[in-house]
Parts: C-alpha cells; sequence; structure tokens
C-alpha cells in the first residue's frame, strides 16, 4: 500500500504540491495524470524520496525514505538512467545485491526473456538503444521484488511487442498484490489497465476514484480527463 498524507512541496513562492492525500492500496493500478505543471513530477520525486518536502509518505506503513521502506519501492523513472560501463547483466547483479536478493537469477532471466534481453546480457548500457535501456531500467526496477512500484512514462521508447508485455507484466504484478502507480500523458495505453484515476490541477489533486466511482461505465480515460482539467 502506498499512502500519501498531507504532502506540501513550495518552490520559493511557487506552491507546486498543495496538501496532497490519497492511498493506492494492495493489488491496484492508480494512474496519475495531469496537464504540464500540475504537479506530477514533484509528487513523483517526492514519492521517490528524491526531493525534501513536508507531509509523510509511507510504503506498506513504512516512511518511504527510510532503508526499510526503500526495500518494499520500486522506481522506473522517465529516462533511464544506467552506468554506461556496466553491462545489461551488471546491472542487474549490481541492483540485486545493492537490496541484499539472494536469490533473482531465475526472475533475471524472466524478465530477460519478457523484453527479448536475453542475447544483449553481455552489452554495455553505453551501446544500448534508448528502448533497451528503458527495457533494462524496467528490469532493474522489479528485480527487487517491490510491494509498490512507480512507473513514470514506462510505455515511452518502447516497442510495440514491449509494450504489449510491459501491460501483461503490470497485470500479473497486480494480480500478485503490488500496488502500482504510473504517470502517463499517454491515456489510450492505460484504457485497460486502471483501477484508480488520480488527476492533478494546480498542484492539487481534484480526483481520486476508482474506475467503479464513476456513473458512465464506458466513459474512458480521456473523456474523465478533459471532463475534470478543462476550464468551464
Amino acid at each position: 500500500m502506498l499512502e500519501v498524507i498531507n504532502l506540501n512541496k513550495k518552490y520559493n513562492k511557487l506552491e507546486a504540491a498543495k496538501n496532497i492525500n490519497f492511498t493506492i492500496n494492495k493489488g491496484e493500478i492508480a494512474v496519475l495524470v495531469g496537464p504540464n505543471g500540475a504537479g506530477k513530477s514533484t509528487t513523483l520525486k517526492s514519492i521517490a524520496g528524491l526531493l525534501k518536502y513536508d507531509g509523510e509518505i509511507k510504503i506498506c506503513g513504512k516512511i518511504n525514505k527510510t532503508p526499510d521502506g526503500k526495500r518494499l519501492f520500486g522506481y522506473i523513472p522517465e529516462l533511464p538512467s544506467l552506468y554506461p560501463l556496466l553491462t545489461v547483466e551488471e546491472h542487474i547483479h549490481f541492483i540485486a545485491r545493492a537490496y541484499g536478493i539472494k536469490s533473482y537469477e531465475d526472475k533475471a532471466e524472466k524478465l530477460l526473456t519478457i523484453f527479448d534481453m536475453s542475447d544483449k546480457k553481455e552489452k554495455l548500457a553505453q551501446e544500448l538503444s534508448k528502448g533497451m535501456q528503458q527495457k533494462v531500467s524496467i528490469i532493474c526496477g522489479l528485480i527487487t521484488n517491490p510491494q509498490v512500484i512507480l512507473f513514470d512514462e514506462p510505455m515511452i521508447g518502447l516497442d510495440p511487442k514491449a509494450i504489449k508485455e510491459l501491460k501483461n507484466l503490470i497485470c500479473e504484478l497486480r494480480d500478485e498484490g503490488a500496488s502500482i502507480l504510473i504517470s502517463t500523458h499517454l491515456l489510450d495505453s492505460m484504457e485497460e489497465l486502471w483501477d484508480r484515476i488520480l488527476i492533478m490541477k494546480n498542484g492539487e489533486i481534484v480526483v481520486s476514484k476508482t474506475k467503479n466511482e464513476f456513473n458512465e461505465a464506458d466513459e474512458s480515460l480521456e473523456d474523465i480527463f478533459f471532463e475534470f482539467t478543462e476550464e468551464k
């Protein structure tokens, strides 16, 4: 479970996040959307522990910046940040060992196979295309068996097959009980995945609802987004 409680963040006089409160339950996929400048990046970086902020963020009951909280959390950023001179395999080993994961080889092979990277294990990160780097970033984010997972624009740079496999994997993780937060502008890509929508506008959460809470069962994510973000 991910809990964000009274999150506030200012940059000088700019209130980038204003009293943000939401919960993502176990086995739930939440989609975080909003126009540019809504405060999504500030919220994501706060959850990932990359910013100072006021408020409280809990990962399965643990404060997000503590070692116990970090062990339960996986973060896949929008832009992969790999070590240029480490191979794909070395990245996986490094992350797994840093988190104290002992039996990870089978899961690593499964993820490498899913993303067609088994034959790229010995390649250096600097030799990989942007899409391949994104695949490595996803694998590294999941190899630690996180209970709460944050994806920031995960589909960008991936080929159609990889997008399909990632969607299947996200559903599998939800079914295993993970709490998943996905920030994206690609609303169509989330249409069949989402359980909860979080809409941000002007630094605030203006909507936090599950799919079942909407009156129109056939209302698309795009319809919902424009309903709450367009000026009346």
